[in-house]
C-alpha cells in the first residue's frame, strides 16, 4: 500500500464516530443546564428568604434593596437580575406565603371525615406558625395595611379556593357530620386561632413561659385547639 494511503487509513481509524462526537457535548450540555437551573433556584430562594426576614420586621418601606442583597450575600445588581424592583420582590414573597398557607386547605374533600380533616388542618397550620412565624407576621402586616399589593391575589385565587372549600364544609353539614355553622366563619376562626401563636408569639411566651418550639407545649396547643374547635362544631 502506498505510504500516503496507509497514513490516511490509519488516521481514519482513530477518528471518533459522528455519533460519539454528538453524544458527549449533549450530555455535558444537559448537565450544565440542570446545574445552572439549580443555582438560579437556590439564589432566588436565598433572596426571598432574606427579604422575608427583613420585610416581616421592618415592612416594605423600612427595608432597602441593599439590605436584602447584603443579607442574601448577593450583589445588588445580581438581586435586580431576579427581581426588577423592591415592590416586585415584596409581592413575590407574599405570593409564596399565600401558597404556603393555602396548601393545607386544598386538601379538604367531601369524602373525608370532617373531624380528621379539620384536626389535621389545625396541626398543619400550627406547624407553619411554629416554623414560619415571620411569614405569618408579614402576611398579617399586609392585611392590616389593606393588602395594597396583594388585593388582586385575594380577590382571585384566595376567594376561589375558599368558595370551593366552603362547599365541602356545607356538604359535611348537609350530611349531618357537622353542626350548622357558616363555612366562612369557621375558616376565619381556624386562621385566627392557629396564626395567633405566630403573630402574638411574644404574648404567648410572656403568659405561658413557652413557645411552639417547645415540643410538649406544641402538642398541648394542638390538642387543645383541636378540642375547642371540634367540640364546637360537633353535630348536636
Amino acid at each position: 500500500m502506498p505510504k500516503t494511503k496507509a497514513l490516511a487509513a490509519a488516521s481514519s481509524t482513530k477518528k471518533p464516530s459522528p455519533a460519539r462526537k454528538r453524544t458527549k457535548p449533549a450530555v455535558r450540555s444537559a448537565s450544565a443546564v440542570s446545574r445552572r437551573l439549580r443555582q438560579i433556584e437556590d439564589k432566588r430562594s436565598a433572596i426571598l428568604g432574606a427579604a422575608l426576614g427583613l420585610f416581616s420586621r421592618f415592612g416594605l418601606h423600612g427595608t432597602s434593596i441593599d439590605q436584602v442583597a447584603a443579607r442574601a450575600d448577593v450583589s445588588k445588581s445580581n438581586l435586580l437580575y431576579y427581581f426588577a424592583n423592591k415592590e416586585e420582590l415584596y409581592v413575590s414573597v407574599l405570593r409564596d406565603l399565600l401558597e404556603l398557607w393555602l396548601e393545607p386547605l386544598r386538601g379538604f374533600s367531601a369524602e373525608q371525615d370532617p373531624r380528621e380533616a379539620i384536626g389535621s388542618y389545625i396541626r398543619r397550620k400550627l406547624v407553619i406558625s411554629r416554623d414560619r412565624p415571620d411569614a405569618s407576621r408579614l402576611f398579617c402586616l399586609e392585611m392590616i395595611q389593606g393588602a395594597p399589593l396583594l388585593r388582586d391575589e385575594l380577590d382571585r385565587e384566595l376567594r376561589t379556593l375558599v368558595e370551593r372549600k366552603s362547599e365541602v364544609i356545607r356538604s359535611w353539614i348537609d350530611a349531618g357530620k357537622l353542626a350548622p355553622v357558616d363555612p366562612h366563619h369557621l375558616i376565619f376562626a381556624l386562621w385566627a386561632i392557629t396564626q395567633h401563636y405566630a403573630d402574638f408569639g411574644v404574648q404567648v411566651q410572656a403568659l405561658t413561659g413557652h413557645t411552639l418550639e417547645d415540643a410538649a407545649f406544641f402538642e398541648q396547643t394542638v390538642e387543645n385547639v383541636q378540642r375547642i374547635v371540634l367540640q364546637g362544631i360537633a353535630p348536636r
